[in-house]
């Protein structure tokens, strides 16, 4: 068996290390660091395989939550298990905490002390926890969430968020020896739900727009490919531009070739094209037949939202008035058909369904990709709805 080939960034993951764990005059880092770049760009695998190694290199405990990989896990579950994994992985973390919990004889091995005493109201909570992970390492901790905007949707997600906030503003006095949290997500307007406002656990975090892999990342993959035909990186990178700067489906192509047994080599880098193009045209050609399968009120809805983005509030009246306007643009008779809030709130549960609109747990709702927008803005859907 041999591991996956992977593409690494060392100089911008050191780069994003030392930013993280620095602490300086005027520098927000202590707050919390926002990384948000789209889907399937090769954001997580960096966070895990870049991020994570220069982190503890550079002297830090690394705690990883990933809220996607099992979505019928609560977000605060998934976060608090984490938590729970690194406090476990030594007899000391335990101990301390048991002796703070109040108890004088501490059996690890046993039955006196379980790892689900810490967590969300419970015997300890994760800022205790956090405590005696700082305080037995005399490290900083780092907590890694990998699509964070996700904790927002569930009332435990949340209330891990506030709790990382009470720990972090703990951690980071002179008492302890520090914790960061460092964020990552798909979406950037859903990811700022989580800092742009006072009542959000993370207000003032700062928020950097994670770099897309570039021609270094290109010239890697063409020389790596081992086909019969080398591919001309310069062409390869167009390509990259067009499909999205998504590397899975320069992959997929790739892969798609080896097992063509029947194909020339002299033909390989125009099947290439031929193939990411047809790809990335199927991906939006699957979305678009989703949108155009809305009825005329959720299609209203969701072009309503893209056009508003961060100002869309869903039940007010000019919003109202959006609804019924997309609709006499999309050739419906709006004498015919009443906007109603019950007729929205549908709409919105029938877009949830369908993963085109995506809710946090306080009302808040958001487009669920950019791509959605997009796509509603190149067909000319979007005109006169802001």
């Amino acid at each position: 068996m041999t591991l996956e080939i992977l593409y690494h960034r060392p100089i911008l993951a050191a780069r994003l290390s030392k930013l993280i764990m620095q602490v300086a005059v005027g520098s927000a880092a202590s707050s919390g660091v926002f990384l948000a770049a789209p889907r399937r760009t090769g954001k997580s695998t960096f966070a895990r395989e870049d991020l994570r190694p220069a982190l503890e290199a550079a002297g830090a405990i690394v705690l990883y939550a990933d809220l996607w990989k099992d979505l019928t896990k609560d977000p605060g579950v998934v976060i608090v298990e984490a938590i729970r994994e690194a406090v476990g992985r030594n007899e000391g973390f335990i101990t301390r905490l048991a002796k703070a919990s109040g108890m004088e004889k501490v059996n690890v091995g046993g039955l006196s002390f379980s790892l689900d005493k810490i967590g969300l109201g419970k015997d300890i909570d994760l800022t205790r926890a956090l405590i005696a992970l700082s305080d037995e390492s005399k490290q900083m901790i780092v907590l890694m969430i990998d699509e964070a905007q996700h904790a927002i949707t569930t009332d435990d997600g949340v209330a891990a968020l506030f709790a990382l906030k009470a720990a972090r503003d703990e951690l980071n006095s002179s008492k302890h020896h520090g914790l960061r949290i460092v964020c990552t997500g798909s979406n950037r307007d859903k990811l700022a739900m989580l800092r742009n406002s006072k009542d959000q656990a993370f207000f003032g975090a700062s928020m950097v727009q994670f770099p897309t892999l570039d021609k270094d990342f290109i010239d890697w993959f063409c020389a790596n490919l081992d086909l019969e035909h080398a591919l001309d990186p310069s062409e390869v990178f167009q390509l990259f531009q067009e499909s999205g700067y998504r590397p899975e489906l320069l992959g997929a192509a790739a892969d798609e070739i080896r097992f063509d047994l029947t194909l020339n080599p002299q033909a390989i880098p125009t099947r290439f094209a031929v193939l990411v193009r047809a790809q990335a045209d199927e991906l939006n050609a699957n979305l678009k037949k989703v949108i155009h399968s809305l009825t005329p009120i959720q299609s209203a809805v969701i072009r309503v939202m893209s056009a508003k983005g961060e100002s869309y509030a869903p039940f007010e009246a000019p919003t109202m008035e959006l609804y019924a306007k997309a609709m006499e643009k999309a050739g419906i008779d709006a004498s015919n058909v009443k906007v109603e809030i019950p007729g929205v709130q549908q709409a919105l549960i029938a877009l949830q369904e369908k993963k085109l609109v995506w809710k946090a747990s306080r009302g808040v709702y958001a487009v669920d990709e950019h791509v959605i927008v997009d796509l509603l803005r190149e067909d000319g859907l979007l005109d006169d709805l802001s």
